[in-house]
């Protein structure tokens, strides 16, 4: 028998230029504080802790939660790309899920260097080795980021087969612009026009610099808890319901010589299948998507993987303005990566903060109307995807001794960013070392 998982508290930074400006510790800091204050407990209660990062020592996970009390508990510290901070969430509900543990903690960080992601290891094989040859064997190495080339080949073949044009990819771009400029937690917030989105730099094939995500600094935190602890803890009426998650990897059809296939479209249709399977639902039963837009082709192709629509009619969702406001689904009300931001290992857990104030009803102007069911999607190459489906927990009731979090912390941090002071994070500092914490 497995246990029923919730997430009870989220938070994050707003996501920044990476700039060197803050180090992660003082980011993660924020957001942790920021989802124990969410959840209104203290860090004591944590008895398990996952933490994602792509770039950083070993152990920078545990050094991110210093500052939150050093209580000796399991810190496990993640690196799976892209879906870095998805794996993280993961991991935490697995120890819930299975009785490990009653309350856990998810958080993820990244500190980036400015300009395109590259390797960073020239001494031995590269993961993505067998991708680039069959990317050399089959549309040829350009000088352009190797990323850009994998989803832009995908957005290129997927137009070659389909019918779809650079006008889409755009027009995604355009979308995710648009979405962002409510999200107070976006890097970028400017609206374009689709000309404008059409006529920035070209970086590789028919991407166009508005269409792609920056590299960000920045963190996210999400606080999950058993039925047991939500209901101890008088939290029924804030707790998020993780009624599935999947993961998978990569699947042979990765070397069939597709640039789609390539991309890693495979693992997110087996994951998705599963996910809705375990959550007794099917795609249609979606009402709110954030997806993993590194480029505006990923998003494309995503929406055939996820089964929004019949293979090769995904351009058809945007022409008939399906995925925004007014339409069936409302893919990446945040802004998504293209616009929002994406440090790697905090990405997952910034889709998961905007799932869960979608699904209480926090999220103001970018709120999605009747949310029942909303998924999450994270990808990384190399590869490996998460996919997470999320619905507001009504079947646990409500407590008469439920306090809202907005009025404990005195506004809604879902539709407004604030720094947490020092008496913020002292008031969720583990007590039994909240003294010798403060000298940190």
């Amino acid at each position: 028998m497995t246990n029923k998982v919730y997430v009870i508290g989220v938070g994050m930074t707003a996501f920044i230029k990476p700039r060197g400006l803050v180090d992660y510790p003082e980011m993660a800091r924020e957001a942790a504080t920021k989802a124990l204050l969410d959840a209104g407990i203290t860090y004591d209660l944590v008895q398990q802790a996952a933490c994602g990062y792509v770039y950083g020592d070993s152990t920078s996970g545990q050094r991110a939660l210093y500052h939150m009390g050093m209580t000796q508990i399991p810190i496990v510290n993640v690196n799976n790309n892209c879906s870095t901070g998805s794996t993280a969430l993961y991991l935490a509900r697995q120890a819930i899920e299975y009785g490990i543990a009653d309350c856990t903690m998810a958080l993820g960080f990244e500190k980036m260097e400015a300009g395109s992601l590259s390797n960073k290891y020239n001494d031995r094989a590269n993961p993505m080795g067998k991708a680039i040859e069959i990317t050399a064997e089959t549309r040829g190495i350009a000088q352009a980021p190797f990323a850009a080339q994998i989803f832009g080949n995908a957005g290129v073949e997927y137009i070659e087969r389909y019918g779809a044009t650079a006008d889409h990819l755009a027009m995604i771009g355009e979308k995710n612009h648009r979405h962002s400029a409510l999200n107070p937690y976006s890097q970028f917030k400017d609206v374009y026009t689709l000309d404008q989105i059409k006529a920035s730099p070209k970086i590789f094939g028919p991407i166009t610099k508005l269409q792609c995500c920056p590299t960000s600094d920045g963190s996210g935190c999400a606080i999950l808890a058993s039925e047991k602890f939500v209901r101890e803890h008088n939290l029924q009426d804030q707790a998020v319901e993780i009624c599935a998650q999947v993961m998978a990897t990569d699947s042979p059809m990765l070397f069939n010589r597709s640039s789609i296939e390539l991309a890693g479209v495979d693992m997110t249709r087996r994951a998705a299948g599963e996910a809705y399977a375990k959550a007794g639902i099917t795609a249609s039963d979606v009402q709110v998507i954030e997806l993993h837009d590194c480029f505006s082709t990923n998003e494309l192709i995503t929406y055939d993987a996820l089964g929004l629509c019949k293979t090769g009619e995904a351009h058809k969702l945007l022409d008939a303005g399906q995925t925004t406001y007014g339409g069936k689904y409302v893919v990446n009300p945040s802004g998504g990566l293209i616009s929002k931001g994406h440090p790697l290992g905090a990405t997952g857990l910034a889709q998961c903060a905007e799932m869960v104030w979608q699904c209480r009803g926090w999220a103001g102007e970018r709120q999605v109307k009747n949310v029942r069911y909303a998924l999450q999607h994270n990808v990384g190459l190399g590869g490996a995807v998460v996919i997470t489906i999320y619905k507001k927990a009504n079947e646990l009731g409500s407590s008469p001794k439920w306090v809202d979090p907005r009025k404990r912390v005195g506004y809604n941090p879902a539709v407004e960013v604030r720094h947490v002071s020092e008496e913020d994070v002292a008031s969720v500092r583990a007590k039994q070392s909240s003294e010798f914490m403060a000298r940190l």
